[in-house]
């Protein structure tokens, strides 16, 4: 006890300390430091005074939109039921918000609220709906259809299922990164049972033919299932009116919270799926587990606020994105855009820059947080599967940026982006002797190199 007034006795004196702005940060001190002035709009500092790089990797992940935090909020703090439990009060609240935020998902997609599972995020809807409707259907139907250029998860689901015994159809894509439909209907076979082609590409932002596809696999009554987590809240989709059996939603992606998702599956025509994991039956017994009610509630509320907004963050994106590759190409020579220049989602920029090493440029690039396009690990410096399936040049594709422009990125900073890019891109190819052999009129392609 003496101890005890003696420690109180020592702090009573001091002025109390603030907390903490995150994890890891210095205190803020309550004598406020000269600030230096950072040299790129919109970023932010640490709490050390470092400058942290402007966002312009919406592809990986959006930002969580303030409207969403305040409906996330209250479930979080005072609305805490089991949205499973039926014999109390708390129960009920947390099960009405769920509801409410199915319905929210249902309607950004024309979908009826008994079609949404919530899942905790786009890998797990397309493990779900891959794998589960390929089982279910396994005794008459062995055979499914992709393409080269899906997410990871869709491919990996695939390879998973070939192991399982089933036969896996991977469809080249045309260099402008879009499938040929002929070559996708004479890739149906007798016992095929699911056709998956994602909606928006992630890495090149090729928008896929979905009415079409969706067309021709139900004039073959084959499931269509699609992987919109690119799409969902940036272009308008209709799951009836686009013949969608099944589609993956992620959160993240659409200034909603990390670690939650949604999988539309249709009730008519019936599409049947063994579910993954067992447990209590929640979620028509497709997912068993407790729905986390604040995060189904920041999904719903992210579909909603993108379905009010979608037609003003379009323009918008498509405006800075206009504006960032003009910009860009006007001012530096040899740059290629990656993927079709009309069928695209326009905040998904790929380009190559020729006669520059992508990881350089993005090294070089530290104000700006972007993306290369070249999958590039410590052992292996293979470039993207994806430019490589629409037959980019490996030199080319190992000299890729993605750029990513969504609903908080400013008009400042794509300026900011492209100056810092252009000047960089121009100080790399100075250094590069392959840019000065070009100069000199030398085709690369004519020289025979030898290997020491």
């Amino acid at each position: 006890m003496l101890l005890w007034r003696r420690l109180a006795g020592l702090g009573s004196g001091r002025a109390p300390r603030r907390l903490r702005t995150a994890p890891g940060q210095a205190q803020t001190q309550t004598q406020t430091q000269p600030q230096a002035e950072g040299p790129g709009p919109g970023r932010t500092g640490d709490g050390d005074g470092a400058l942290r790089p402007l966002y312009m990797d919406v592809q990986a992940t959006t930002p969580l939109d303030p409207r969403v935090l305040d409906s996330m909020l209250p479930y979080l703090t005072a609305y805490y039921g089991n949205p499973h439990s039926r014999t109390h009060a708390y129960g009920w609240e947390s099960e009405a918000a769920m509801e409410k935020a199915r319905r929210q998902v249902a309607d950004l997609i024309g979908a009826d609220s008994r079609e949404i599972i919530f899942t905790s995020g786009a890998t797990e809807s397309n493990n779900m709906a891959i794998k589960g409707v390929a089982r279910f259907y396994k005794s008459r139907k062995k055979h499914i259809i992709t393409t080269q250029t899906e997410h990871k998860c869709v491919l990996d689901s695939c390879r998973s299922l070939e192991t399982e015994g089933f036969r896996i159809t991977y469809l080249p894509v045309k260099n402008n990164g879009l499938i040929d439909l002929k070559e996708l209907e004479a890739a149906f076979q007798p016992d095929t049972s699911l056709v998956s082609v994602m909606t928006v590409n992630n890495e090149i932002g090729v928008k896929q033919p979905i009415h079409d596809i969706g067309e021709i696999c139900r004039e073959r009554k084959v499931f269509f299932h699609t992987d919109a987590a690119q799409a969902i809240g940036k272009i308008p989709m209709d799951v009836n009116d686009m013949k969608i059996d099944l589609m993956s939603i992620s959160g993240h992606k659409i200034y909603g919270p990390k670690g939650v998702g949604a999988l539309y599956v249709r009730r008519r025509p019936r599409v049947r799926l063994e579910p993954l994991q067992s447990g209590g039956g929640q979620e028509r017994g497709l997912r068993s587990g407790t729905v986390p009610t604040p995060l189904a509630v920041g999904l719903g509320a992210a579909c909603e606020v993108a379905q009010q907004e979608m037609e003003y963050d379009h323009k918008r994106v498509s405006q800075l994105a206009e504006r960032l590759v003009t910009k860009i190409m006007s001012e530096v020579p040899d740059v290629v855009m990656n993927g079709d220049r009309e069928h695209r989602y326009p905040g998904c920029i790929n380009l190559s820059f020729a006669y520059v090493e992508g990881e350089s440029l993005l090294m070089a690039l530290k104000d700006v947080a972007l993306s290369s396009g070249s999958a590039c690990t410590s052992a292996s410096l293979e470039p993207s599967y994806v430019l490589r399936a629409i037959g980019t040049d490996e030199d080319l594709a190992h000299s890729s940026i993605r750029f990513g422009i969504g609903r908080f990125t400013t008009e400042e900073e794509v300026d900011y982006t492209v100056q810092k890019c252009i000047q960089h891109v121009k100080r790399l190819r100075e250094m590069s002797p392959l840019w000065e052999m070009v100069q000199d009129g030398i085709d690369l392609k004519s020289i025979k190199w030898t290997q020491h």
